[in-house]
This record gives C-alpha cells, structure tokens and sequence, in this order.
C-alpha cells in the first residue's frame, strides 16, 4: 500500500551535499525528508579522499625510506606488508564513514526514507513503490559514479574502479590504470610507491587537472621518472587471461609492447547520478549530459523550486564544493519562493601525487577565453633550485601565476610543486580577498621555506605586469614549454 507523505523540502540523497542541504534547509522548516538509495556514508569518507589519502600515506612513508641514502641515512632492506597497509587502511577509513553515520544517525528516522526516488512530477516523487512524497521544494543530490567503456565489462572481476581497490586485503604485483586524471595519477603512484608495478596509460594527451600546458608538461616529466604513463596511449588489445589481464599497446618508439597485469583501474570519469530520476517528467533545462543546469550563485534550476548540489550538479566534483553548494541548495530551498545568492569560495583544488598538483581562482583556459592569447600576465618560479625544496632533496616542479594587467589583480595559479597544498590556499585567501599582486607582495615571507618560490613567481609576475602582458619563460627545470 502506497503511503502518502506531505513535506515542505525533500532531499535525494545524504552524501556530502545532501547532509549539508538538510541542515541548511532545517533551519527553515521541521518537515525535511531526506531520501538515500544506498548505504549511508559519503562518498569522501568511504571510496574517496579520506581512503586514498591513507594509502598515499602509506606510500609517501615508503617513499622516504627509499630516499633516505640521499642523505646519507642506509636504513636497511625496505619490507611492505600489504595485508598490513590495506588493514591500516580500511580501519582508519570505517573509522572516518563512523562519524557519517553518527551524523546521519542524529536525524529522526520520520525524517529518513530508504528507497529510490524519482520524479512523478515537478512537486512529487515517488520513493521505490511504497512511498509517496509531495514536496513544496526538492533538493537533488545524488552524487555522482565512474564510468567507463562498456566493452570493458568482459574482463569481469579483473576490472576495477577506485572504490574497489580500497576494499583489498593485499596488494596485487601489477596494475594498468587507465585515465591520469585526479584519481588516476593518486592511485598509480601510490600503488607504485607501495611496490606494485604500474603502467598509466589516456586518451588526448591531457595529464591531471591542468589547462596551463606548461605546468601539464612539467607534471608529466616528473611523474614519467617513477613510472611508465602514456597520457595519449595507443592500447591496441586488451584481453581477460585467467586471472590476469593481457593488453598490447604502441610504446614511444612506435613498436608493440605486451604486458600483463592483475588488474585493471578504470579512472576514466564520473557521470552525474540524475539519469534514474525519471526527469523527462519535468519541463527541466539539461546540458547535452542529461545534467539539470543550475545556477552556480543559487544552486536552482529552470524549475524554481528544484535544486541542484553535489557531484550531480556537474560543476565541481570536490568535497568542500559539494558542502558549499549543498549548504546553498537547502537554504535556498527552505526559504523559496525567497532565492539567495550564497556565498561561493574562490575555486581551490588539489592532487595529492609527489609533486603535489593544485590549481586556484581562474585557469588558464578560462583566461585565455575571457583576455584572448596574450591578454594577460603570468609570472612563474621552477622549484628545482629552490633553496628549501632543494634541502629536502623534493626540488620540483613549476608555479605559474596569472594577473590581470591595469588593475594587477592577482586571477589565478596552476602549478606542480612541494607541498602545493599549503601554496594553494595562501593563493586562494588572497584571490578571495580579491588582492593585488603587489599587494601579495607586501606579504611577510619566512626564509627558508618552500614559500619563497611563491614570492619568487609573484615577483616574475609583478615584473609582468609592470611590462604587459607575457607568456612567462619556459620550464627551465625540465626543459618543457620551449
């Protein structure tokens, strides 16, 4: 028997954003229901940032030990104990999904709905065949899942996406990863650090998250030292064999090479979980994905009262951008018909590889598109002799700068580099704070820290925009951009 339910805002879904929605919209009203189709737990603590870091922990640990005879430290024969690196892992990991479900645990079960939930109309959904809910407002925020080719499916249990590799109780000898991007180039350097034989193979050319081609370049000289990626790899068979998988590709010499893996890592995308939502109900604005488009200040959608946040809205798919526009998508949705823009940071991302991989504020293709070829400043610093960065024998990688010539507004930063987590957000305070170059430059800078390449690159970039516009100087370091 169908039961109906009446409620003033209705959530889909209790990920990252989803639980932010529902805070944000139970300060308006007490009727909030919150729908979750799957287990409870984000997709950060369980199959994201907080299990991936642990291995990259474990592999950056690895890392040292190899590297201590450079200063002239012998520590002995390095041992890996996967069954204990997976069990570290996985304990910390549900340790972290606990407080999810502590969170969600706090919310009354009258206010929670097990089930899938789809559009009937533009006020009411439909939760499996047991539920009825007619909501004044709905948030949508279903999160997101990977993708990849379907012809990959006949490699059965040898396929793999990221959620999967955390839940090994061993490491395997050997893996293909396919995709640098984000989560690729994590995971393949990791598992290589931790003594799994890696090859990293894409489609296009395109390395991380970058758009500047200097830093891109610069990133994968670097990573191409520690083991073997082909960022536009020709992958001529690929074929189950027992337990392994066999794949021929072209190597760099443009001969056929063979190897043979344990597994395959499919990191080839994520696609927006709105295809299941019965939409085509809905007199909804899409992009050529099927994706509702939203307004990035309100987080609405061109039905007025549906909302948008998270890895489905297609923006950003980071966990403070899920929490922010999460945050956003519930305030607005409990206090429609009244719309808010909310407060939205300056744009800040990080790839957690060695060097560590960030971007801040404007890319380089947004400005290229909104200055045109040449129309703005840049200014850059090579780590490779910076004096701090060099002292820890980690001396590399490239920063490059963007600012906007006449006002000399500081727009934005790509860069490859140690510890360029700690860089980024210093650049992302100044770029929200809507800064000045020279105004960075008033800054006070220790010495000696790795910061100093910051200034270093600030003051290229002051010098640019004191002469106009320019493309800044090649990589130096390793040679590329010339």
């Amino acid at each position: 028997m169908l039961k109906h339910i009446s409620a003033e805002v209705a959530i889909i879904g209790s990920g990252t954003a989803g639980l932010a929605a529902w805070r944000a919209a139970r300060a308006h009203h007490k009727h909030v229901i919150m729908i979750e189709n799957g287990p409870y737990g984000t997709t950060c603590a369980r199959v994201g940032c907080m299990p991936s870091k642990l291995l990259i922990a474990a592999a950056d640990s690895a890392h040292q030990v190899r590297q201590a005879p450079g200063f002239g430290i012998y520590p002995g024969e390095l041992v890996i104990d996967g069954h204990a690196v997976m069990s570290r892992l996985k304990a910390e990991r549900d340790r972290f999904v606990g407080f999810v479900l502590d969170s969600v645990a706090s919310i009354a079960d009258e206010h929670k709905i097990v089930g899938h939930a789809r559009f009937q109309d533009e006020h009411t959904l439909l939760v499996d065949d047991h539920t009825r809910i007619e909501a004044k407002t709905v948030v949508i925020a279903t999160g997101s899942r990977p993708v990849y080719p379907d012809d990959w499916r006949r490699l059965g249990d040898r396929l793999l996406i990221n959620d999967d590799v955390f839940e090994w109780d061993r490491l395997p000898s050997s893996v293909a990863v396919f995709g640098p991007g984000v989560i690729g180039l994590e995971l393949g350097q990791a598992l290589h650090r931790l003594g799994v034989r890696v090859w990293m193979f894409g489609m296009g050319g395109k390395t991380g998250p970058f758009t500047d081609p200097r830093v891109m370049a610069c990133a994968e000289h670097h990573l191409q030292q520690e083991f073997f990626l082909d960022a536009d790899a020709e992958v001529q068979r690929m074929e189950r064999n027992g337990e392994q998988v066999d794949i021929d590709f072209c190597n760099a010499e443009g001969v056929t090479e063979g190897i043979t893996v344990d597994y395959v890592i499919a990191a080839t995308g994520r696609q927006p979980n709105v295809d299941r939502l019965d939409l085509e109900s809905l007199n909804i604005k899409r992009d050529d994905r099927g994706v509702p488009v939203v307004d990035p200040c309100t987080m609405q959608t061109s039905v007025a009262h549906i909302f948008v946040a998270g890895d489905a809205s297609n923006l950003l798919p980071l966990l403070h951008e899920a929490s922010d526009q999460g945050r956003i998508a519930g305030d607005n949705a409990g206090r429609y018909p009244e719309v808010r823009a909310g407060l939205r940071h300056s744009t800040l991302s990080v790839v957690f590889t060695a060097p560590q991989i960030a971007m801040v504020g404007n890319s380089f293709a947004e400005l290229e598109r909104r200055y045109g070829d040449g129309g703005f400043a840049i200014g850059q610093a090579s780590f490779e002799d910076q004096g701090r960065s060099r002292v820890m024998r980690r001396n590399q990688g490239l920063l490059r700068l963007y600012g906007e010539p006449g006002s000399g507004l500081f727009l934005g930063a790509e860069m490859t580099a140690p510890d360029a987590e700690h860089l980024a957000h210093l650049l992302a305070w100044a770029h929200q704070s809507r800064m000045t170059v020279a105004q960075m430059l008033t800054m006070p800078f220790y010495h000696p820290v790795v910061e100093e390449g910051l200034r270093t690159a600030l003051r290229d970039l002051h010098t640019s925009l004191r002469q106009g516009a320019a493309m800044g100087d090649p990589c130096m370091e390793c040679g590329v951009g010339s």
